[in-house]
């Protein structure tokens, strides 16, 4: 027999939700096939088989929330494929597991899993434990088929009280006709929606947001885009899009600017020497916002590399923890979508986003004459905390002078 655990989740995720079973018990199974996807607040994460056999027990039906460690399944190795039982609701026997209607359901029940009988924890985590006056429940042990360990209790009673996450919306949904309710479709929110949710509307409460705008003429760019776009793809095997040229704009701009590029902590404001670029990418799940990790080290074609790597795992729900954290500023781009003027939100603790948009031709005056010229609207929101208006406009113009002449890029300008 083999247990199938959740896999690592990230630093900064303590629980996931199953949201996929692609197997069912009785199933013969291959090595690292994918039997399980699990839905946390920023990924999917899929959970490959650890040996061939077959499926014994599923422990975690679709909806249940898991905690980093806890047991999914069984798998009996080496053995032949069987009829699958008679459908019953498996039985939840791991203590880090709690049943779906048991996690934030109001009226819910909340009686806590019993650990499994067959575990005996250690005889000092169980005196440390009546020392700290903690519960069992309370511990995730890390021994041998989660045997709590001294070390366990000591992290457990070091660990702050976990708070429970607001919900998206603290405004109670007025009455509803009867008939206009019969018409109507209620579906839980995703983790991944619920946390967007609630971070936007922290970004709102916590941050002083301002937004300055601009407009920029993109025949520059463009004309030299069209100029070089075919070499460039013949040699470095990626398209030259508009991004890396607003990717390279925003990191002058940056240095120039440093406030944009930092975020306050506490009473300290975190100056980075470095700049780790937020894409924001729009899936089917919900916006996800991977980061180029030292893009003001990279050159074009790097950048260009990074962002359609980045945005093609975005899409197919393959990023991980690490792909989208850390990041130190933000470009959102409406443009894809036809937005023509937006305030961006902040991602926190970010205190900058610049907001791209469609590009349209528009009369503009040029020397003292009007012509056409391609122009989009440039949006920058920021915390006006720590950056104030002066910063923030003087961010947004050296943005705008490197996109109209792409040749201050080259000469660091």
């Amino acid at each position: 027999m083999t247990d199938v655990m959740v896999p690592a989740l990230g630093e900064s995720v303590s629980e996931a939700t199953v949201s996929t079973w692609f197997k069912k018990p009785g199933d013969a199974v291959k090595q690292d096939e994918m039997l399980c996807e699990l839905e946390t607040d920023k990924v999917s994460v899929e959970v490959p088989s650890p040996v061939s056999g077959v499926l014994a027990e599923i422990l975690a039906p679709e909806g249940t929330t898991v905690a980093a460690n806890a047991r999914l399944a069984i798998v009996t190795e080496g053995a032949a494929a069987t009829p699958a039982p008679t459908a019953q609701a498996p039985k939840t026997t791991d203590p880090n597991i709690q049943a779906a209607g048991e996690v934030g359901s109001p009226g819910a029940g909340h009686e806590e899993m019993q650990p499994r009988k067959d575990v005996e924890d250690a005889p000092s985590a169980k005196k440390a434990m009546a020392e700290a006056g903690i519960s069992r429940d309370q511990v995730q042990g890390s021994g041998k088929d989660g045997r709590v360990m001294k070390e366990d209790v000591a992290k457990a009673a070091a660990a702050p009280a976990p708070s429970p996450a607001p919900a998206p919306t603290s405004v109670p949904r007025a009455p509803v006709p009867a008939d206009d309710a019969a018409r109507e479709e209620r579906v839980k929110m995703t983790r991944l929606r619920a946390t967007i949710a609630r971070r936007l509307k922290d970004a709102q409460n916590t941050a002083a947001m301002l937004t300055t705008y601009n407009e920029v003429d993109m025949s520059g760019i463009m004309s030299l885009r069209n100029e070089y776009k075919d070499a460039f793809e013949k040699k470095h095997g990626v398209k030259l899009g508009f991004m890396s040229f607003f990717v390279k704009a925003c990191t002058h701009a940056l240095k120039e600017v440093p406030e944009v590029n930092a975020e306050i902590d506490g009473q300290d404001v975190v100056y980075k020497n470095y700049v780790h670029m937020g894409v924001a990418v729009g899936t089917p799940s919900g916006l996800v916002v991977p980061v180029v990790r030292d893009a003001d080290q990279m050159g074009f074609a790097a950048i260009e590399k990074k962002i359609a790597e980045l945005g093609l795992r975005a899409r197919d729900g393959k990023l991980s923890m690490a792909e989208m954290q850390g990041g130190s500023f933000t470009i959102s781009n409406g443009g894809v979508y036809g937005s023509l003027m937006s305030s961006p939100i902040l991602n926190p603790p970010q205190s900058g986003i610049l907001g791209m948009h469609k590009i349209q031709d528009r009369p503009v005056v040029v020397n003292g004459q009007i012509v056409i010229r391609p122009m989009m609207y440039l949006a920058l929101s920021y915390d006006h905390r720590i950056v104030d208006g002066k910063g923030a406009v003087t961010f947004l113009v050296r943005v705008k002078e490197a996109l109209e002449d792409p040749r201050r890029l080259l000469m660091d300008l």
